[in-house]
């Protein structure tokens, strides 16, 4: 395993693209974003064709969901993802370095899972919906530390040195 990471870190330094920790910060912004925005749209399509109360039903436990998620998962793995961020030495890290590289199995992984429920579990997609509604709100919400990081460097960017 470690051999494969170490592969693939060779691999990544060839088509490296070296950025300062402030893109670092609003590539996962965009990153956590954008998932919690394509999981809420298939949210959206599964519910589409419901009554408004039942809908409504599966939405409210979904945000619920969310919710829970951001407070007790999401919003600490963010914070100590920027916490690590931070840490880089490297001025102008690998635009890669968004995430840690041993990350990256693991989001290959919930793909295919994600791919599996929507397409070939027998789970019906209304129960899906609120998983997904709460999955990606809980990205969403979290994708906003990174956000207000960017704006925190970027705001010590422009102070005046001393």
């Amino acid at each position: 395993m470690t051999n494969n990471i170490n592969s693939l870190r060779k691999w990544l330094s060839k088509i490296s693209i070296p950025v300062s920790k402030r893109w670092l910060y609003l590539v996962a912004g965009l990153v956590w974003s954008g998932v919690g925005i394509l999981l809420n749209r298939y949210t959206y399509q599964w519910l589409h064709g419901m009554t408004f109360s039942r809908a409504m039903t599966f939405l409210l436990m979904g945000i619920f969901l969310a919710f829970m998620i951001y407070l007790w998962g999401f919003s600490n793995l963010a914070r100590r993802n920027i916490h690590r961020i931070q840490k880089i030495d490297n001025r102008t890290p690998s635009i890669f370095a968004f995430q840690k590289w041993t990350s990256y199995p693991l989001v290959a992984v919930m793909i295919a899972m994600g791919i599996y429920l929507r397409k070939f579990s027998p789970v019906p997609k209304h129960l899906l919906a609120s998983l997904y509604t709460g999955i990606g709100g809980g990205l969403l919400l979290s994708s906003f530390l990174y956000y207000r990081k960017v704006w925190e460097e970027s705001i010590t960017a422009r102070a005046p040195r001393k």
